[in-house]
């Protein structure tokens, strides 16, 4: 099953949603600085070992990445862990932070194809 599919399923991850500020900034910016905007946030703040302040470094509103991150448990090194299967306690792998990314983008593409 995809994980997307997987989350779905899951009352917590299925409440998060984009509003209309987060549409029309997607929109504003376009999907490639929204990308490369993901890969900074996973980069910075999930993929070291130990990420500072992890399960509370990323906020629940005011970007339309941090609100795919928790949409898609890419937000903490526990969910992470628990939903991708990626261990905590070590550097996330270039290649782990680009499938994170990739998840995240799906999610908001699926999301925005909904509403654009």
């Amino acid at each position: 099953m995809d994980i997307l599919d997987r989350l779905a399923k899951s009352k917590f991850r299925s409440r998060f949603k984009l509003r209309a500020k987060e549409l029309e900034y997607i929109k504003e910016k376009g999907l490639d600085k929204i990308r490369s905007h993901a890969c900074d946030f996973i980069r910075d703040r999930v993929a070291p070992s130990e990420p500072v302040n992890d399960g509370k470094q990323t906020p629940m509103r005011g970007h339309p990445v941090f609100i795919a991150q928790h949409a898609t448990a890419t937000c903490c090194r526990s969910c992470i862990e628990k939903w991708h299967k990626i261990p905590k306690g070590r550097e996330l792998t270039k290649t782990e932070q680009e499938y994170l990314v990739a998840v995240i983008m799906k999610w908001i593409k699926n999301f925005t194809s909904l509403k654009f």
